[in-house]
């Protein structure tokens, strides 16, 4: 699915069904809520691995995370992120220097 940053979110099927649970509890009474809900679980694709481990990343996702020929896959707590690899360079680097005010 979308993520934040221009990158793109993976989850296990069993932890995307406690998000979707835990997402259930945002106030629908909330602007920002509904639109956060609306963008993440619009985005969201089910994929499955091919022979050679790979997945097929659907167009529209792609072009969110602007995806063209090389890309980054990290891991991140419950999830993935993929990023293109020149913007996760440049988000690491913007980054580095406040990881001391964490």
């Amino acid at each position: 699915t979308r993520g934040l940053d221009k990158c793109l979110f993976g989850y296990t099927l069993e932890e995307w069904q406690q998000i979707e649970e835990k997402m259930k509890t945002l106030p629908m009474t909330k602007k920002d809520a509904r639109k956060f809900m609306r963008m993440f679980f619009s985005g969201a694709v089910e994929v499955e691995l091919d022979k050679q481990g790979r997945i097929n990343i659907p167009q529209n996702l792609r072009k969110y995370a602007n995806l063209t020929k090389e890309c980054t896959v990290i891991g991140v707590s419950n999830r993935i992120e993929i990023w293109d690899r020149e913007t996760w360079n440049d988000f690491y680097e913007e980054s580095e220097d406040s990881f001391e005010d964490i």
